[in-house]
């Protein structure tokens, strides 16, 4: 039997490599997993849970701005801090935020139902997760051999949307009838601190404990490198609008999709969390074929015409098959072509460091800045416009964004993104 702390070299071939997990990381792949189940089983209900708490959706949709605004600032420090500090402490440093934010939410915030206390403590444990999961990217960036990196990043987003919040949603839906919403939320945070146990534990692999960058790097000069990099090479800063747009929608739909389908389309709870795991089952296995699909089409091929072309059309078949018909089934079969749409973005990790290979790292930090920044625009997008034009308006901005990022994916050219070395 496998011990967790055995640790081969990193060049021991095993079945794992051969379909792009590298050995040493293996176990890094399981704590992400678990660590995102945690921070996603809050995804299907936090949103009623905080309005049968007396806060309204306004009130609820400012809570996820300001998570967002933390994730934002802890993704783009997720790259420049790996590079000066290590992964390893990155990672550390953004589950323990993770941890000590989560218990002031539930022991100040969600006990005594005080709407400062929710912002506060909630808003800056979005601080936590960007460190904890992007850290990690830049470990699998690191050591992943350079053949099988796109592969390795399929993964990634495999585990990643695995448990935020296809299996977290589950999770919820097992756990709420038989310990209520407030103690799932405590399930949820011992599932991520079991996340991060097995990570710390089980990677022992050399290069994430050690700086990236030569010792004359200072942390500040690091942080504006990876800044200015949108101005220096205009191609990175495109990129990471619109990896802003590949996932604001979907932070808006959870503020939103509970109350369009359970008060309008007439859905229980857990049919509606069963829902929105189909959504991201689909789109963590669309996550691996669109890996491979892109490697074939052309990255910017694939992230325009299946992600932004695809996401405007399944957007609005989101809300206007499940309004017309009324069935549960169909809801479904919708639901699962957005979430293997919103999958056509995968190409878009490998593209980004490609347009400026010589400072891939900055590349990715700019990417990670936009990911974070998805959860402040969604849930912004739902505060400044949900009481002027409603649901069915906010889905129509949403199929708009998506159909910007297409036109905007087409200007992100290198020589040749099918060939060139990653």
């Amino acid at each position: 039997m496998v011990s967790l702390r055995e640790n081969r070299a990193a060049d021991t071939p095993s079945g794992l490599d051969t379909i792009g997990i590298p050995h040493v990381l293996r176990w890094g792949f399981v704590g992400l997993l678990l660590f995102m189940i945690g921070d996603g089983v809050e995804s299907g209900f936090l949103t009623p849970y905080l309005v049968s708490r007396g806060l309204s959706i306004d009130g609820a949709a400012a809570i996820s701005s300001f998570y967002g605004a933390m994730a934002a600032l802890a993704g783009w420090l997720s790259g420049s801090l790996s590079d000066v500090w290590g992964p390893r402490r990155v990672i550390k440093v953004g589950l323990l935020l993770w941890l000590f934010f989560q218990t002031l939410f539930l022991t100040l915030g969600l006990r005594h139902a005080s709407y400062p206390a929710i912002l506060t403590t909630y808003g800056l444990r979005g601080l936590g997760y960007p460190l904890f999961a992007f850290g990690f990217l830049v470990w699998i960036t690191v050591a992943a051999p350079k053949q099988r990196l796109a592969s390795a990043m399929g993964w990634f987003w495999f585990a990643f949307t695995g448990g935020l919040p296809t299996l977290g949603s589950q999770v919820a839906r097992l756990s709420i009838p038989r310990i209520g919403q407030y103690g799932t939320l405590w399930l949820a945070t011992l599932l991520a601190l079991a996340g991060g146990v097995v990570l710390l534990i089980g990677v022992r692999e050399p290069q994430g404990a050690s700086r990236l960058v030569s010792e004359n790097e200072k942390p500040f000069r690091a942080l504006l490198h990876s800044v200015t990099l949108a101005w220096r090479k205009p191609k990175t800063g495109i990129a990471c609008i619109v990896r802003v747009i590949n996932t604001a929608p979907e932070f808006g739909f959870f503020i939103i999709l509970p109350a369009f389908f359970q008060d309008r389309i007439g859905l229980t709870q857990a049919q509606f969390l069963t829902l929105l795991s189909a959504i991201f089952l689909s789109n963590i296995v669309w996550n691996l074929l669109f890996g491979l699909i892109g490697d074939r089409m052309g990255w910017r091929q694939t992230v325009a015409i299946c992600g932004g072309l695809g996401c405007t059309v399944t957007t609005l078949a989101l809300y206007y098959v499940p309004l017309a018909t009324g069935s549960y089934g169909l809801s479904i079969v919708v639901g699962m072509l957005y979430g293997a749409t919103l999958a056509g973005y995968v190409p878009l990790s490998a593209l980004a460091p490609m347009l400026a290979p010589e400072n891939r790292g900055e590349a990715l930090s700019l990417l990670s800045l936009g990911a974070g920044g998805a959860m402040l625009v969604g849930p912004g997008l739902v505060r400044i416009f949900y009481h002027t034009v409603g649901i069915g308006g906010l889905m129509w901005i949403f199929a708009g964004l998506y159909l910007l990022s297409s036109l905007m994916a087409w200007t992100l050219t290198i020589p040749d993104e099918r060939t060139v070395e990653i």
